[in-house]
């Protein structure tokens, strides 16, 4: 009994974390005035950790019958209907409307986890970036491996690279290879710890499809930020991360094949750190040319809050009550 008291305690003290004022503050100063109205609903969600959704991406590799009756009678359902333009069969993904989570898989050598425990935002730039079978596929900055365990829950690349250049996220990324993909496929992945500026120069016009979900200010967790000289380094180092982002864009550029394409993410509202670097990119590279993804947004509306008034080529998913999604902006490029 003891122990069950002290484990209530130890969750509800990670349900309970206390929201770092100094970053809410730098957040609220510019959100109020890139999302105006937008953004009091949006802070809401990020400050209440309790009203959090988490989506199931279930693992074809070791399917499990009884997990989707399992989910479905604890009031789940799949999160990608609709007539979306690129749906493989193999990609499932479920979730609810209430808040909460369910409860983790424990990584065990040699074993397989049935599912993945993620936003379910998370899944449309891998949407976007409609891989098919026999292609070849980079992930600039893979860590911890979500997106690359969904790309290959939608099709087998003839070659796949993840790299994560953090040494502690790259052994992160290999845990996840290794937890749901199966041997001989896992002989497929190619994980490096290469610089992301630097791929295209490593590797030229080798890949089809190109993932750049880049390190970005991350709203969710800096909002919990428990020390506060590290969340005001982190909000003064904030301004850099557009030059980053930039460079990681141009090198993924160089890196895809003629007629390939390319998506761009990350987990912040920023302007900075979207839409100012993909058309900082679209005005000085003449090879590349926006791509639209709306007719995704339309096929996914149901589940998903987008900002209005983005270009077609790009999207913003906001969190909101009962669709806690995101924050994730996704904006798609095509190599000329």
């Amino acid at each position: 009994f003891l122990l069950s008291l002290k484990l209530e305690n130890k969750t509800k003290g990670k349900l309970q974390k206390q929201v770092c004022q100094v970053v809410l503050d730098h957040f609220e100063k510019q959100y109020t005035m890139e999302l105006g109205d937008t953004w009091a609903s949006v802070r809401d969600v990020l400050t209440h950790p309790l009203c959090w959704q988490y989506a199931v991406l279930l693992n074809k590799f070791s399917q499990s019958t009884e997990l989707e009756s399992t989910l479905r009678v604890k009031g789940y359902h799949p999160a990608l209907q609709g007539p979306l333009p690129y749906l493989p069969a193999s990609l499932k993904c479920y979730i609810r409307r209430t808040p909460g989570r369910f409860p983790a898989q424990k990584h065990q050598a040699g074993k397989l986890k049935e599912y993945y425990l993620l936003n379910a935002a998370s899944l449309l730039p891998v949407l976007a970036l409609e891989v098919k079978d026999g292609e070849d596929v980079l992930d600039v900055c893979a860590a911890p491996g979500g997106k690359s365990v969904a790309i290959l829950q939608c099709a087998c690349p003839g070659q796949f690279h993840c790299n994560e250049y953090d040494d502690l996220r790259s052994r992160w990324l290999k845990q996840t290879i290794e937890s749901f993909i199966p041997d001989p496929l896992i002989n497929l992945i190619m994980v490096s710890k290469l610089d992301g500026r630097q791929i295209g120069d490593l590797k030229p016009e080798l890949y089809d499809k190109v993932l750049v979900d880049a390190p970005c200010s991350n709203d969710r967790n800096w909002l919990f930020s428990s020390d506060i000289q590290q969340a005001t380094l982190r909000l003064i180092q904030r301004k850099e991360l557009s030059s980053l982002q930039f460079q990681l864009l141009r090198s993924a550029i160089k890196a895809l094949r003629p007629g390939g394409s390319l998506v761009y993410s990350t987990c912040t509202l920023s302007k900075a750190e979207n839409s100012d670097v993909i058309n900082l990119i679209l005005n000085s590279c003449s090879n590349v040319m926006p791509v639209g993804i709306s007719e995704m947004a339309k096929a996914v509306s149901q589940e998903f809050t987008f900002l209005h008034g983005m270009q077609q080529h790009e999207l913003l998913v906001l969190p909101e009550k009962g669709r806690a999604w995101g924050p994730m902006y996704i904006a798609k490029l095509k190599k000329v």
